[in-house]
């Protein structure tokens, strides 16, 4: 008899794996969890004998397992809203009047600036809070609301302590490239190199788990943003980039040289920069909240990625000023409607790529091995989670192994 701390039977379940089936999904299957990892996942009639005496047993009843979603590109920590930039803008304010009214990143970045651990911390929980209840079990946090080093560290100490102390994993990523601070107006250059020197300081504190830049026109340079690579390489980190949202500027393929995690946004993406991440791996992650704030119009280039068989995950970019959207079941249904993508790969983006953008390999499947983070719906298929939004089917969520109130 095998020895398992929990098993879930008559479950239709998409493991999301690549098994010849739509979602690879197992129609009445059973999973079992053992030490915090799957230990069993098929077909009911194949699941080994167990003592069913001493072994917790959950009858799906036909409802889907799928694995936890993963929110693989948030910047979720920070002060303050825009909510009065938003009214501007739909009353005829433009981009220059309100940054001339101390509108724009420089809001809340004096707004997490003044903010304290303990505030930022309670509203930083408070949205977590709610992406655990739409079944999202790991999720990346950005700093880049601080611009220098004591407010950056403040950040990423604050999602290291979300993550000792909620039930979802948070994995921490340095922006501090995000935008031009005011004590460096003028001086990128500048601010660039006191970036390279906080990124040691950083680590060293072990709040960094990979890097991220702003390579665009109003952000920063392929050339800055090369700097800040290497500064991340010469330390072992991983790199991603926010690039090609509002021109082609090259940071894609950027990226794919340092063999980088994901390059996201990249509505302005070129055939030669999805090569180049096809050829080194590099994760697709598209941010349909953003396109949709913004009303964009310049689409991903979805048929490349496909043509090329880059991974796409999809990601909430939850932030104050482009994307305050702190709905992953949202981006799911943008991501079938305004990119078009198919709703098998829109739940890949939540689960096993966006695993993948954040150099996970221990979750983003149901398979034997990997971490037993897992949701159970109430839904007929699984394309209803991309068909309908605002109506939670979620059941049940196990993080590692473990049964999680979800409704905190």
């Amino acid at each position: 008899m095998q020895q398992f701390d929990a098993i879930w039977i008559n479950a239709n379940i998409a493991t999301m794996t690549d098994n010849g089936t739509a979602y690879g999904s197992i129609e009445n299957g059973a999973l079992a969890v053992k030490d915090g990892v799957i230990a069993f996942v098929g077909s009911k009639a194949d699941l080994p004998p167990f003592d069913a005496l001493a072994t917790p047993l959950y009858d799906a009843a036909g409802q889907w397992l799928l694995p936890g979603f993963i929110d693989c590109h948030t910047h979720l920590v920070y002060a303050g809203n825009r909510s009065n930039e938003f009214e501007m803008r739909l009353n005829g304010a433009s981009y220059q009047d309100i940054a001339a009214a101390g509108g724009g990143i420089k809001a809340t970045v004096a707004a997490t600036r003044a903010a304290s651990h303990a505030d930022l911390f309670v509203l930083a929980k408070d949205r977590l809070n709610t992406l655990l209840a739409q079944g999202v079990t790991t999720v990346e946090i950005k700093s880049g609301y601080g611009l220098d080093l004591a407010s950056e560290q403040k950040i990423l100490e604050v999602a290291a302590e979300l993550d000792k102390h909620h039930p979802a994993t948070v994995q921490k990523t340095f922006l501090g490239a995000h935008a031009l601070p005011p004590e460096y107006a003028n001086d990128a250059d500048g601010y660039i190199a006191a970036v390279c020197q906080m990124l040691p300081q950083l680590h060293a504190l072990k709040l960094v788990d990979a890097v991220d830049v702003f390579c665009e026109s109003i952000g920063f340079s392929p050339e800055q943003s090369r700097q800040v690579f290497s500064a991340a390489r010469a330390l072992g980190l991983p790199v991603k980039a926010h690039a090609e949202q509002l021109s082609n500027l090259g940071g894609s393929a950027l990226v794919a040289e340092f063999g980088g995690l994901s390059a996201d946004h990249i509505e302005f993406l070129d055939e030669a920069g999805v090569a180049a991440m096809a050829k080194a791996g590099t994760v697709a992650v598209l941010l349909p909240g953003a396109f949709y704030f913004l009303r964009e119009t310049r689409l991903p280039p979805i048929t490349l990625l496909r043509q090329y068989q880059v991974p796409m995950a999809v990601a909430t970019d939850l932030n104050p000023g482009t994307s305050p959207l702190c709905s992953l079941p949202l981006m799911l249904n943008m991501a079938c409607t305004l990119f078009r993508l198919t709703p098998e790969e829109a739940l890949l983006g939540v689960t096993r790529h966006a695993a993948k953008a954040l150099g996970l390999t221990d979750r983003g499947t149901l398979a034997v091995g990997q971490r037993a983070d897992f949701a159970c719906y109430a839904i007929s298929r699984p394309a209803e989670l991309c068909y309908q939004f605002g109506v939670n089917s979620l059941k049940q969520l196990i993080i590692n192994g473990k049964e999680i109130n979800h409704r905190r």
